[in-house]
């Protein structure tokens, strides 16, 4: 017999954690799905997801410890102040010439023209400096590019339909390309149609020349710039990487295809990391105005100390308004292009980089994996509020780390799909948790109104083995309550109160209403004929006997604050008061007394009213309504005799029902 209880018990105990051990897993395959989903997305990329992963690698550069640039990169500035000392741009070529000689002799180690002489001078007369020269200013300036150390810019041009190029002397590279055989099919740069370039006299007497082309994402962006592009079956070197090469003096270049999206430009000892399409991962470094600015006319006076361009390469560009190409970078809206190529000279000399994992999509796939399946374990078993905390700590510290990586190593490991793959996986699992707690909630709901029901029916059952008319008579209550409280509850003084959900409970506890007969001697409670004084008082304890039952099993049961109980007691208890105080057992008094005792006391009167009882013979519906309406006012609540009118022909057909 001992066995029996603990057998029960741990029974419960198994199925309830059977159940709570198939809600993890619903809620764990819940967070499976979108880190799943995500990915996948991190592996085929959508069209959509590549433009903000290129948004959110702004958000971490912005973010991370910008570098400044070194010392071996200068611009010569074609700036406002120089067009007011030397006049409207375009210069004359000759005074181009003079900037350069300038440069040259201050020791520059290099000197890169982002500019494009693709038209001859509008000045074709002799240079005013050089008596008796019949030479124009493109023949100075080509004996000044003769001299060495100036290397051209020249823009590629990607028309599909191709174009007529004129004769340029562009001076390729040797590359040696070495791709895995998986990835022979395509090749990792560019493929220009032509070449917009300077004249041939300027383009063959300079020493070397590099394209300029740096082209924005579709965002508008500048992240990417190009150091090698291919045309006519030659490689050519962008203006960056072309005067690094003389100012290093390098020569073997390597160009290392790693797989579809990126590769490695091995330059003598250099690595430089590249994309699929020879691009490389421009690290800024700062707004615009970074780079030491020399204005041209500061240096055409002489105006400057020979230190400031000894040994430098000495980018020439326009900076002015009205002369200048700007770009939208990541961490400036105006930057000038001769800023771009200055960047990509930097970062080359100075050997810091910005890149992308070799590993690419590979990577996302790993990571979104890594942290959506630990915080899907974390939810299913510890809960929403750990999961929540767990997913927003790692995605935090991706973030933090993200931005660590940038700024010390250069490698970009976006922080994008896993955020994806965590939020939407803790969304989804706490909505999961949130229905599977909510269906487990109405489940105990219903077993518990099963219980109160079955609790109901037990105490009803009592009173009908005391005495079979109490409990047909407390059955028969029970529809004449939900019908009235149903008619009541249309009246806006009583709405609030009367809720679906309160009816349906009045209406199933009003059989409890006699409930404390079972406390009344039979010799009264079974008399035939009407009670002496004394067996009325005695009969008159019901209620009191009905509530101390309720309390009794309320501190035995140790439930306290119930609304089912309290609505139980109030049904017992005040179901004989009297709307003039004049009932009993507390001679309550108006609004004191409980709305549910208020609807019980017609109910009660209405059933013993047109009903055989012991006390007395049955009267019709009738005139059992004209009681009722001759005690609004007395002996109940106005209000209720309203509706209780309003009703009373529903209650009639229920009546006649339930006697049947």
């Amino acid at each position: 017999m001992w066995r029996f209880p603990s057998v029960r018990r741990a029974s419960s105990t198994s199925a309830e954690t059977d159940a709570a051990t198939r809600r993890g897993r619903i809620v764990f395959i819940c967070g499976l799905l979108p880190v799943a989903l995500t990915a996948i997305l991190a592996v085929y990329r959508p069209a959509f997801f590549p433009r903000l992963d290129d948004s959110i690698y702004d958000v971490v550069m912005r973010s991370s410890i910008i570098q400044p640039p070194g010392k071996h990169v200068v611009i010569v500035d074609i700036d406002e102040r120089s067009l007011m000392t030397l006049g409207q741009w375009p210069w004359r070529r000759d005074v181009i010439g003079r900037l350069i000689t300038r440069l040259r002799e201050m020791g520059a180690s290099v000197i890169g023209l982002d500019i494009v002489f693709a038209e001859a001078d509008r000045l074709e007369m002799p240079d005013p400096g050089l008596a008796g020269s019949r030479l124009s200013p493109d023949d100075v300036l080509a004996g000044v590019l003769r001299e060495g150390r100036v290397l051209l810019g020249y823009g590629l041009t990607f028309d599909p339909a191709g174009r007529e190029r004129t004769d340029c002397d562009l001076h390729p590279v040797t590359v040696a390309v070495l791709q895995p055989p998986e990835e022979t099919g395509q090749t990792p740069y560019f493929h220009a149609t032509g070449a917009v370039c300077s004249l041939p006299l300027l383009s063959q007497a300079a020493g070397g020349s590099g394209f300029l082309n740096a082209a924005p994402d579709v965002d508008g962006i500048l992240r990417r710039v190009p150091v090698v592009a291919e045309l006519d079956g030659r490689l050519y070197p962008g203006l960056a990487l072309a005067a690094v090469r003389a100012a290093t003096g390098s020569r073997d270049m390597t160009l290392r295809v790693l797989n579809v999206n990126a590769s490695m430009l091995e330059l003598d000892d250099l690595v430089v990391p590249l994309d699929g399409k020879g691009n490389l991962l421009a690290r800024y470094r700062g707004k615009k105005g970074s780079f030491s600015h020399l204005s041209a006319a500061d240096v055409l006076n002489n105006r400057l100390p020979a230190a400031a361009v000894r040994d430098k390469i000495a980018l020439v560009g326009t900076t002015a308004l009205g002369t200048r190409e700007v770009v939208a970078t990541p961490l400036d809206t105006l930057f000038a292009g001769v800023e771009v190529q200055a960047t990509i000279a930097d970062n080359l000399l100075e050997r810091t980089f910005n890149r992308r994992s070799a590993l690419g999509s590979v990577l996302d796939f790993q990571i979104v994996l890594v942290f959506g399946l630990a915080v899907s374990i974390v939810v299913a078993t510890a809960g929403v509020v750990p999961g929540i905390i767990t997913g927003a700590l790692g995605i935090a510290l991706l973030w933090i780390g993200s931005i660590w990586m940038l700024s010390k190593q250069g490698l970009f490991v976006s922080p994008l799909f896993p955020t994806i793959a965590v939020a939407s996986g803790l969304a989804l699992m706490t909505f999961a948790k949130f229905a599977l707690e909510r269906r487990r909630a109405d489940a105990a709901g219903r077993q518990r109104t099963d219980v109160q029901r079955l609790m109901v029916q037990t105490l009803l059952s009592l009173t009908e083995t005391r005495d079979a008319e109490t409990g047909r008579h407390s059955r028969r209550t029970q529809l004449y309550a939900r019908v009235l409280a149903q008619e009541l509850s249309k009246n806006p003084e009583y709405s609030d109160y009367l809720t679906p959900d309160r009816i349906d409970l009045l209406s199933s506890l009003a059989p409890l209403h006699d409930i404390g007969k079972v406390g009344i001697p039979d010799h009264i409670l079974n008399k035939p004929g009407p009670l002496t004084p004394d067996e009325m008082a005695e009969m008159k304890k019901h209620p009191a006997l009905g509530h101390e039952v309720i309390l009794k099993a309320e501190q035995q049961v140790g439930v306290y604050d119930d609304a089912t109980l309290a609505m139980a007691k109030d049904i017992v208890y005040t179901h004989h008061e009297r709307w003039d105080g004049t009932g009993y057992p507390q001679g309550l008094q108006g609004e004191h007394i409980p709305i549910p005792g208020r609807v019980m006391a017609i109910v009660d009167v209405y059933d013993a009213a047109v009903t055989r009882t012991l006390y007395r013979r049955t009267m019709s519906h009738d005139d059992t309504v004209k009681f009722i309406m001759a005690g609004k006012g007395t002996h109940f609540d106005p209000g209720v005799v309203d509706a209780f009118v309003s009703a009373s022909a529903v209650l009639e057909h229920v009546s006649h029902e339930g006697n049947h």
